[in-house]
């Protein structure tokens, strides 16, 4: 991520005065230049993010305490749902079990600062400047990430619903939200197809049946690695046959993935390709930790052709990721509107005063960012997952 200052008299004559010997000076211009910052960096961490794609905003002021009510999230015989989040920034994703009411979200800060020598503010030196927030925007946006991704992957590894299984006349049995594919180390359409499958069985009405109002509309986005996306765009030229009796993929879509270079969308499900996926990656090993003593379960209950199911290597095998962003079942409350000047952004930027008070002794200046969010997935009918 970048980001760069542009090189108008205006903003070249704040950037000066940042550096100023006079202590009052410095100091307007700093809180100047933390209020134009705040957005900017918000802005930015808005559209860098891959969890931003996942999550649903909900904003709450300052020392509020954020909920949200779960009887929107209805249906489960049970009468109960099921809850993923975090109490802490870097703690484990807990799953949480409540009743139809108000749930209570725990949040937490996330910050970082930053600080570079008076004399490049002094000499305009916009790219130092703009490489200190570079890194301010980097440490925060890299904090985001992890906790939120630790929350999805979580739900992905704890997830089972319970269904009306048919092969058990009628009996209430568990689901887990996570299949294997066809031929492991290959991902094929009739995987993709098997997932779609899975997702509206797992949507099925709390008495089993078809939901008059269907709450999902299925898998919405695919998360893959870069090696499965090299998969995809192998439809184009590989010999590809799927079924009993087998049948090629059509010449039409082997052209439309020659022409687009790879297809972004395939029955309509957006192909999302992260490098964080993929085996021995960041997310397939962080799933990997997650997964606990369900690794065992998951190795046997993951083959939906009775084949027989793999034994799960992070190293080996790899993950890909399918949610219904439909449901809106991923929830990002974050706080706005601080004490400080920022109106209603949610990212808020102050002038370190540390430097302020001892500014004639150090020669430094800096300044200190931070938001307030946290992370919750409220329905885990909206995430399921492949084993590659």
């Amino acid at each position: 991520m970048k980001l760069k200052l542009k090189e108008t008299p205006e903003q070249v004559e704040l950037i000066k005065a940042i550096g100023s010997r006079d202590a009052s000076v410095a100091r307007e211009a700093s809180e100047a230049f933390a209020a134009f910052l705040g957005p900017v960096i918000e802005k930015v961490l808005l559209t860098a993010g891959t969890a931003s794609q996942i999550y649903v905003d909900s904003a709450f002021d300052e020392d509020d305490s954020p909920s949200y009510p779960l009887d929107l999230y209805h249906g489960d015989g049970e009468g109960h749902v099921t809850v993923w989040s975090q109490h802490m920034a870097g703690g484990l994703p807990t799953s949480q079990v409540e009743g139809m009411q108000e749930i209570k979200i725990a949040t937490y800060r996330l910050d970082s600062a930053v600080s570079f020598n008076k004399r490049y503010a002094r000499r305009a030196r916009l790219d130092v400047v703009s490489k200190a927030l570079e890194r301010m925007a980097n440490e925060v946006l890299i904090k985001q990430e992890r906790n939120a991704w630790a929350v999805i992957l979580k739900a992905l590894a704890d997830a089972e619903t319970t269904i009306t299984h048919t092969t058990t006349a009628g009996a209430a049995a568990a689901m887990k939200h996570v299949i294997q594919a066809n031929a492991i180390g290959e991902f094929g359409l009739q995987d993709l197809n098997n997932l779609m499958t899975h997702t509206k069985r797992l949507n099925e009405s709390f008495s089993g049946q078809t939901p008059i109002a269907p709450y999902s509309t299925g898998v919405t986005d695919l998360y893959v690695s870069p090696e499965i996306k090299a998969m995809i765009r192998a439809f184009a030229y590989n010999p590809m046959y799927t079924g009993t009796p087998s049948q090629a993929l059509p010449d039409n879509v082997r052209e439309e993935i020659y022409r687009g270079a790879g297809m972004q969308s395939i029955y309509g499900v957006n192909i999302v390709e992260l490098v964080e996926f993929g085996a021995g990656r960041k997310y397939n090993t962080l799933w990997d930790s997650l997964l606990g003593s369900n690794l065992t379960a998951l190795t046997d209950d993951v083959d939906p052709a009775g084949g027989g199911a793999v034994a799960w290597d992070a190293d080996v095998h790899q993950v890909v990721l399918g949610v219904d962003n439909s449901r809106g079942a991923f929830i990002r409350p974050v706080s706005r509107g601080h004490d400080y000047g920022s109106g209603n952004g949610t990212f808020t930027a102050l002038p370190d005063e540390q430097f302020n008070a001892y500014g004639s002794r150090v020669e430094k200046t800096g300044f200190y960012g931070f938001l307030e969010e946290g992370r919750i997935c409220i329905d885990a009918r909206a995430i399921m997952g492949l084993i590659v």
